[in-house]
């Protein structure tokens, strides 16, 4: 009679091999080079694809219930939201306007990012990568959803929510996003993973989460912080993935540093860019701040940054080659940027207002050097003109740039007087930069870039033909609800009079 034994429990490293099994098989009708085409055209060598260590997948298993639990407690928090009207618990409507730009620009991104994941984890043959790639597509795909339906409840209230998918290609300030991921996406799956993984996950997404979630909870948005909660224990994972990413490329081949140099470089200033939203939503548009854009730089830009690129020295690395200027550019970019969007804001889904005197006392705290000397007079003089009900608009076309595909508004690293302006021609047409790292990124892709759609030309092609109510038509734009100033605007009505019946006997 044979004795019956308990089966032995299999461990964290054979039920991976389990789990994955199939997915390392080899080839035998195609070659793997017909099989993953996009490894080699980038230059980078790779000699052990099993040298690649996703930290976290031993535990992929245990990933599902995990996740799965996190999305219970969002949902039954976002239900309290909606059934308890939690959208009268805000400090002020004028917070709505941070969440637009973030659901406009940040969480198409997130859906972009999903896409990108998936496809590199076709591209690219080791086990490992394909996990990680395929775990993050996941993880992408579940961050646009949920910050999607965390934010549905306020378009049932408030307007400029109901197209975010149209404006993300449409308005101009929102391109600059979309650029980032298509420039990202259209890459091969190396540069791609730096792009996204190291560059904007590792280096530059603590800038936008950490300070932005702080913010949410500060101003009473529940919904908002749940999902931010929810996908930061994400972002977490990623932030190690990216490491994980540059280290594997730098320890396979000497031969592949000067590549990674020149990605580090340019995807940190693209993502420096898209990073000038967030600092208009921190110093700006919160009705209580927890931190100014330069307290967030220091920590998570400065302090965290340096410490990561004196990491990578060992292998050669250096700090971005743009890190100096944007050292200079922080304690400039939210002001310049927030007064385009105000001068601009019969062409934004968004509210913007004139910050009222406590608003520019605060500003002049966080940035003595700066604020009073350059932007409070300029913030005066507008504060005048309005005074006298001759609200300063400007209908100009604002020159984008050809790389960043943000307005040509900020100034030169040493000189906060003078705007920052530089062009190149390329078979004889010419093209515009905001800034020197963009003009680099441009003259080293000059056939890529030469075919990024900018929004703004549009206003002046077919079927637009310089129609400015033709072209909030086509970007489903509802002038006069979905944008100008916030004071008089259905938006501070409503959230006026709901919270008064909220807080009243009437």
């Amino acid at each position: 009679m044979d004795m019956k034994v308990a089966k032995k429990k299999l461990g964290l490293k054979e039920r991976y091999r389990v789990l994955t099994r199939d997915l390392g098989w080899e080839p035998t009708y195609h070659s793997k080079d017909a099989l993953f085409p996009y490894v080699n055209y980038e230059g980078i060598k790779v000699h052990d694809w099993d040298k690649w260590e996703d930290p976290f997948r031993l535990t992929m298993d245990a990933y599902w219930k995990y996740q799965a639990e996190k999305e219970r407690k969002f949902y039954a928090i976002i239900d309290a939201h909606a059934q308890n009207n939690g959208h009268l618990n805000l400090t002020d409507a004028r917070y709505l306007s941070a969440l637009k730009i973030f659901l406009q620009a940040i969480s198409p991104g997130e859906y972009a990012a999903h896409k990108g994941f998936a496809r590199a984890g076709r591209e690219f043959p080791g086990v490992g990568t394909q996990v990680a790639c395929q775990m993050q597509a996941i993880d992408e795909i579940r961050h646009a959803q949920t910050q999607i339906h965390a934010l549905s409840n306020y378009n049932k209230y408030y307007d400029g929510f109901h197209a975010f998918a149209d404006q993300r290609d449409r308005i101009w300030y929102t391109s600059v996003a979309r650029s980032f991921f298509d420039d990202a996406m259209s890459a091969g799956p190396f540069e791609f993973m730096i792009a996204i993984g190291f560059s904007f996950e590792y280096v530059l997404t603590n800038l936008l989460f950490v300070p932005f979630m702080s913010g949410a909870a500060y101003n009473g948005d529940m919904a908002t912080v749940t999902f931010g909660f929810s996908a930061q224990s994400d972002e977490a994972r990623h932030m190690t993935l990216g490491l994980e990413c540059i280290k594997f490329m730098l320890e396979q081949d000497p031969g592949n540093v000067p590549i990674v140099q020149a990605w580090i470089d340019k995807w940190f200033w693209r993502g420096f860019r898209v990073l000038g939203l967030v600092s208009t939503m921190m110093d700006y548009m919160l009705p209580k701040r927890v931190k100014s854009w330069r307290e967030a730089w220091n920590i998570y830009g400065d302090e965290n940054g340096t410490a990561l690129f004196n990491d990578l020295a060992r292998y050669g690395i250096r700090p971005p080659k743009g890190w100096a200027d944007a050292e200079k550019a922080v304690d400039h970019m939210s002001h310049q940027f927030m007064l385009g969007l105000y001068q601009w804001s019969f062409g934004t889904s968004f509210h913007s207002w004139i910050p009222s005197d406590d608003d520019l006392d605060w500003l002049s705290k966080k940035y003595p050097t700066t604020f009073d000397k350059y932007y409070r007079p300029r913030w005066e003089h507008i504060k005048k003109l309005a005074a006298a009900g001759t609200q300063y608009k400007n209908y100009g076309l604002p020159k984008l740039c050809q790389c960043c595909q943000l307005p040509t508004v900020f100034t030169e690293p040493d000189d906060p007087t003078l705007i920052c302006h530089r062009e190149a021609e390329y078979k004889g047409e010419r093209y515009h930069f905001c800034s020197d790292g963009c003009q680099s990124i441009f003259e080293n892709e000059p056939e890529k870039y030469i075919q990024a759609w900018l929004p703004m030309p549009q206003l002046h092609q077919d079927p637009i033909r310089g129609d400015l109510g033709a072209w909030m038509d086509w970007v489903n734009l509802k002038d006069g609800h979905d944008n100008g100033d916030y004071v008089g605007s259905n938006d501070q009505r409503n959230f006026d009079a709901w919270r008064g019946l909220a807080t009243t006997n009437e």
